[in-house]
């Protein structure tokens, strides 16, 4: 099995609703983001996935939300904007853009909020 992976990184803040504690205040985070992908072949130039067309659909999706408050903006004005959902929204949206590849297959998005923590979404 090939994987792949690219990072971005965005400023956005957020306050998380129903938390006991600082994070339900307004804050912010430096987010650094990990899409990975995985295929069992390459291509004939042995590519499983030019890095060029992944890091043009991370940035697609992160463009509305760098320099933003998250809870301003859908899905999050309900759904509350932790890391784990940002994880799986990010997700959606590249396995949205990645469903056409031929030989690989969207597997993981991490979130950082810090360099020590993340969160992880993938689909089983």
């Amino acid at each position: 099995m090939f994987a792949i992976s690219v990072e971005h990184t965005f400023a956005a803040g957020h306050a998380l609703r129903g938390y006991r504690g600082k994070c339900e205040n307004v804050h912010g985070h430096n987010y650094r983001i990990i899409a990975r992908l995985e295929g069992s072949e390459l291509d004939e130039i042995g590519l499983l996935c030019d890095f060029t067309q992944l890091k043009v659909w991370m940035r697609e999706i992160v463009e509305r939300l760098d320099h933003q408050f998250l809870n301003d903006l859908e899905p999050f004005r309900t759904l509350n904007p932790s890391a784990e959902n940002l994880a799986r929204y990010i997700y959606q949206g590249l396995r949205e853009r990645a469903a056409g590849l031929p030989r690989a297959r969207l597997a993981e998005v991490t979130v950082f909020e810090t360099d020590v923590t993340s969160a992880s979404y993938r689909e089983s």
